[in-house]
Order: structure tokens, then C-alpha cells, then sequence
């Protein structure tokens, strides 16, 4: 098999995949963000290391709208057409053509509810969202369709799927848990069934960057055709194969993204990727709870992607 039979094989196919695949990601330089040098950066990394499928970063991000500065101003939120993401588009483009024949490529997507962060700060969000969600949601409306259009552009140049990141349930946030349910979830599945209907690769991603979660009962009917989140539930650390029950879809993580990977040697990778695929599910892909630290050495993932590699899940 070759990267995209294998990566597909574990979500598609009632027989075992060969091996365990696997991917990291980081954002790279600056420098390499968008044109021919973020095309050749990730083929880099993707050649370097290894991995089984190339993960697009996303670097457009809203930018700050200081006007912006009361719930009611969400009214005022522009909406960003195909021209905006013009130089992210041209780097999908790229990837799907270098390397959509061997392997996956897909992009990263960040919520509405974080382009809405983006675009107001995620402390003005909040207080907005528990003073008037309903003003709120005229800014999530015009975002969501803004996005759209990135989402069928995507489609259009064939990408495989997209990495679909959602926050907004995390523990601190809201107390109130209509807030969530009501003016973030629906945004985030108006995208995420557009995503399932063309696509056969897609990652939820549940990010905990601001802060962990209590509860994933509110993810449990996004799309998706498997998950990437921190193992670590509220006072509970659950396995691969925990996750996997409870999501009833393929895992993708395990890796510590500031622990051993990052700070270890290659020698400290090999010993602990070795111990938790002994326990890993079937379907399972290797990988971390989120984005790796930007100065990680490609070395340690490499050697964790080549540990992945080697475990023959053909007979298991």
C-alpha cells in the first residue's frame, strides 16, 4: 500500500491496516507561510518525517476588528470573500498537486467561534456571548459563510479532508451551556457537514490550547471521520481505546505535544512511542493532542513516525 491506500484503509476497510500511521504537525517560519516557500516547507517536513498524510497549517487568520468593541457591533463584521484567501488557496493548490497522488493531503480549519476570537480578542468573545448571544450571532453568521467559501474552494482544487479545530466547551468558558450549544456548535456543523458531504478524510480536532474539558458529550454528533483531542477528560486520563468507544470512530494522538517529543532525545521518543502503541487500538493513528512546539527537533518525529511504522498491525 502506498500512504493514501494505508491512511484510508484505517477508516474504511474491515481488515487491519498494515502498519500504524501517523502524522505531526507544526507551524513553520514566517517566511514559509504562503507562495512557493510554504509549499516547499511542508513537502520538507512531510518528506522528512515521514508522515502518512500532509496536513496544510493555516496562517490566514481574521484580522482584528477594533470596532468591534460591543456585542451589538457583531452587525458590523465584513465578510471575507475568495480574494481574502487567495494566498492560502494558492498554497492547497500546490500540496494537492505535489503530493495528492501518494498520500492525503488535508487543510486546516480554524471554528467560527475562533475566527470570531480572532477578529474581537477571545476575552471581548466571551463577555459578549454571555451579555448578548443573539447580537452575537449576526457576526458568526456572516464568519460561517465567509469560511464557506474557503471550504468549497478547497473541495474544488481536491483536497481529501480537512482538520476541523473547535474550542468553546472548555471548562472556563461559559456556564451556561446553551451558549455552546446555540451560538457555537450549529456554526461549527454548518462547515462540518459541508466537509462530510465532499470528503473522505476528516479530522475533528477538539483543541484544549486555552484549557481543557469536562465533558465531550457536546462533540459527539459532529462529523468527522476521526478524532484528535487531549486524552485528559476533567480528573481522567483515558486510553486510546477509551476515546475510541466513546467517540466510536478511529483516534488519532497519544503524544504529549510539550512532553517527551519535544524535549526528549530520539532514544526517550522510541522508548515511549513503543510503549503506547503496545496499547493501541486497531484504528488508531498516531500523533499529538495538538500542534508541536515551532523549535521541535524533526528528529524526534521522525524516529516516533519510523516506531509507528514498523508495528505490523496485519495480523492483529
Amino acid at each position: 500500500m502506498n500512504k493514501r491506500d494505508t491512511v484510508l484503509s484505517v477508516l474504511h476497510d474491515s481488515n487491519p491496516p498494515a502498519y500504524i500511521p501517523a502524522g505531526f504537525f507544526i507551524h513553520f517560519d514566517p517566511s514559509c507561510h504562503f507562495g512557493q516557500a510554504a509549499i516547499d516547507k511542508h513537502l520538507e517536513f512531510f518528506n522528512y518525517t515521514g508522515m502518512d498524510f500532509v496536513k496544510i497549517q493555516y496562517e490566514k487568520t481574521f484580522p482584528r476588528r477594533p470596532e468591534i468593541a460591543q456585542a451589538n457591533d457583531w452587525a458590523q463584521m465584513p465578510l471575507y470573500g475568495r480574494d481574502f484567501y487567495a494566498g492560502q488557496l494558492h498554497v492547497v493548490e500546490g500540496l494537492v498537486k505535489a503530493a495528492g497522488a501518494d498520500a492525503p493531503v488535508i487543510v486546516t480549519l480554524y471554528s467560527p467561534f475562533m475566527c470570531a476570537g480572532h477578529t474581537a480578542g477571545s476575552q471581548v468573545l466571551d463577555a459578549h456571548l454571555r451579555e448578548n448571544p443573539d447580537a452575537v450571532k449576526q457576526g458568526m453568521e456572516i464568519i460561517t459563510e465567509s469560511l464557506m467559501i474557503f471550504v468549497k474552494a478547497c473541495i474544488d482544487l481536491g483536497v481529501d479532508g480537512f482538520y476541523a479545530s473547535t474550542q468553546g466547551n472548555e471548562r472556563f468558558r461559559f456556564e451556561d451551556p446553551a451558549i455552546f450549544r446555540e451560538c457555537i456548535a450549529p456554526y461549527d456543523l454548518i462547515l462540518m457537514r459541508e466537509m462530510e458531504r465532499a470528503c473522505h478524510f476528516n479530522i475533528l480536532h477538539i483543541c484544549d490550547y486555552h484549557g481543557g474539558y469536562d465533558d465531550w458529550n457536546p462533540f459527539l454528533d459532529y462529523p468527522g471521520h476521526l478524532v484528535n483531542c487531549n486524552p485528559q477528560l476533567g480528573e481522567d486520563h483515558l486510553s486510546p481505546q477509551q476515546i475510541v468507544d466513546f467517540f466510536d470512530r478511529p483516534y488519532m494522538g497519544g503524544v504529549e505535544r510539550k512532553g517527551t517529543i519535544a524535549t526528549g532525545s530520539p532514544a526517550e521518543v522510541e522508548t515511549l512511542v513503543t510503549a503506547l502503541i503496545e496499547q493501541a487500538p486497531v484504528r488508531y493513528f498516531l500523533g499529538a493532542d495538538c500542534t508541536l512546539p515551532n523549535d521541535v527537533n524533526w528528529e524526534n518525529i521522525r524516529t516516533a513516525i519510523d516506531v509507528a511504522h514498523r508495528r505490523d498491525r496485519s495480523q492483529a
